[in-house]
């Protein structure tokens, strides 16, 4: 494998990470905390959203990015030759 296709693999690599993580900070971070106020104002199961999120949704939404960073892995691996075969 070539300097500059390793280079951009990583890249690529890289760009999920991030935009995976900025996701999850916003769903944790965010909805937890910052916009926790604005969110309880909807329910979710007698549950304000705020509050759904701080204590569960955060949670789902990083066991869901987890299936989302290996499925685009196993993509990313097939587009430059590198996966198990």
């Amino acid at each position: 494998m070539s300097n500059n296709h390793l280079q951009n693999y990583w890249k690529k690599n890289l760009f999920y990470l991030v935009v995976l993580l900025v996701i999850w900070f916003f769903s944790s971070y965010g909805a937890g905390i910052l916009f926790a106020d604005n969110l309880n104002s909807i329910k979710i199961g007698g549950f304000k959203l705020g509050f759904w999120f701080a204590q569960q949704g955060s949670i789902y939404v990083f066991i869901i990015i987890i299936f989302v960073y290996v499925y685009l892995m196993n993509k990313l691996d097939k587009e430059f030759d590198v996966d198990e075969k």
